[in-house]
């Protein structure tokens, strides 16, 4: 049975645990942890080898840190999971900084200990809730993160200004005895810094001109924009001195993780029993990866994880669209990408080249390359030189949207089904439509045919060649 007075606390739980502070506290877990080989930061994909080694031993030193990177790289997701390496939940007193019953902080915890001794109230603070966590603006103000005096407050207890109990407390005193986490802290103006790394190492702010003095147990882990961390020159000087870890993030290293990733995180389980081929799952991955190498992309936003993610659902829901339309199986094809423009285009940036030819244009490209890419692998062993000179010699290709439809235009291409066949095991013909697509957007991504709005057909050059030579 839990303790609910601080007499009880003290004849039934472990004293040593209270004079830990929350660093020591995260140190001993993380401890436990690394011995036992449980998996830390379970979700997160890809960091093994870079990022949780690193942030495993900014812990195991007690240091406060901040995770450097672009958009979309699990900073915040990693900060939240931080709770995990703190006990299930501590005792403290019912006051708003959940002070320490052994190292009390604010005045009301103080009286109250004075007031009842050992039968003051105990409270349990579960693990989830000692985590707060504070998006800077530009229009953060220190009362936001400190505090301030409240007046209404005084005025009921009927002191002056200067009563500690009269001071409604900030977003860092309230995270006593847990952790703070700022996200785009580079957005904080320079005085809100100052502020920041004043009461962090000295303990020593002003509130309103009153000195108070808050020797604050708080883990602190910061994340920003590399550009904004370095370039721009935001974060002063002190503060960044007193951040003991610097650790970068980074996107997926390989199409595996990112496909990983984005089919842990996306959403695909609809009531139809969808199939996502791989090779169009593979694709839809590789769009992400296209763009964070294309120079018409601005390489300072980044391109988010969550662009893969959208991608694939919103696949998925053309493709159950389509299903319900058409009264067919639910199986995403590759031109179900292309219905799916709206999660490209709506998360990368463009420079003033790539503005020019308009997002659209840029995302119909980075899907041709990303079909090529997925293309390379499962090209060997195919037969596709009866297709392309099917389209060299003038032939074009227009697809329905219907799987039926489809596949009959597909059967007037020599070998195309053939080769559906050896690339899909599926033999619906939603499934044959999906791989005999998948293989005309990868010969389109490779030059070897061209596609256009609404049909496939030979490219230029082909078309030139035949009629010099007076075919």
């Amino acid at each position: 049975m839990k303790a609910t007075t601080l007499g009880e606390l003290k004849r039934s739980y472990p004293m040593e645990k209270l004079r830990r502070s929350v660093k020591d506290e995260a140190r001993e877990n993380l401890i436990a942890k690394l011995r036992s080989g449980e998996r830390l930061f379970p979700g997160i994909q890809g960091y093994d080898d870079s990022v949780i080694p690193a942030l495993v031993n900014a812990v195991l030193a007690r240091h406060n840190f901040i995770l450097l990177g672009l958009r979309g790289q699990a900073k915040s997701r990693i900060l939240r999971q931080m709770t995990e390496l703190l006990d299930e939940e501590i005792p403290a007193l019912p006051t708003d900084l959940r002070d320490n019953p052994l190292k009390p902080l604010s005045a009301e915890a103080k009286r109250l200990l004075a007031e009842a001794g050992d039968d003051a109230p105990i409270v349990w603070v579960p693990r989830d809730e000692r985590y707060v966590e504070k998006l800077a603006t530009p229009d953060t103000t220190v009362a936001d993160l400190l505090g301030d005096i409240d007046p209404i407050k005084a005025a009921r207890r009927g002191t002056g200004l200067s009563d500690l109990e009269a001071v409604h407390y900030g977003l860092l005193p309230r995270a006593n005895r847990g952790i703070f986490g700022i996200n785009e802290v580079a957005d904080l103006a320079p005085k809100v810094q100052v502020a920041l790394f004043n009461i962090l190492q000295e303990g020593d702010v002003q509130i309103r001109g009153y000195p108070v003095r808050l020797q604050l147990d708080v883990w602190i882990a910061f994340t920003a924009n590399p550009q904004d961390y370095t370039a721009r020159g935001k974060i002063v000087t002190p503060l960044k001195d007193r951040i003991g870890s610097e650790i970068r993030t980074h996107y997926p290293r390989t199409l595996d993780e990112g496909l990983a990733i984005t089919q842990q995180e996306a959403w695909t389980a609809r009531e139809e029993g969808l199939y996502i081929p791989s090779y169009v799952a593979e694709a839809s991955e590789a769009v992400a990866f296209m763009a964070r190498e294309d120079k018409r992309v601005d390489k300072t936003s980044g391109v988010s994880q969550r662009l893969s993610i959208s991608l694939l659902e919103l696949v998925a829901s053309n493709a159950e669209r389509r299903a319900l339309q058409y009264g067919e199986r639910t199986v995403a094809r590759p031109i179900d990408l292309y219905f799916a423009l709206p999660a490209i285009t709506g998360k990368i940036e463009l420079e003033y080249e790539g503005e020019l030819q308009g997002a659209e244009r840029v995302a119909r490209d980075l899907l041709l390359k990303a079909f090529a890419t997925a293309y390379g692998e499962r090209s060997k062993g195919l037969k596709t030189d009866e297709i392309v000179d099917y389209f060299t010699q003038g032939n074009l290709l227009t697809l329905p949207e219907d799987a039926r439809g489809a596949l009959r235009e597909m059967e007037q291409v020599p070998g195309l089904l053939e080769a559906a066949r050896r690339l899909e095991s599926h033999n619906t013909p939603e499934a044959l439509v999906a791989a005999g697509e998948f293989i005309l957007e990868g010969l389109a991504g490779r030059r070897k045919i061209a596609r256009g709005e609404e049909s496939y057909s030979a490219p230029i050059e082909r078309e030139r060649e035949r009629w010099g030579s007076g075919n």
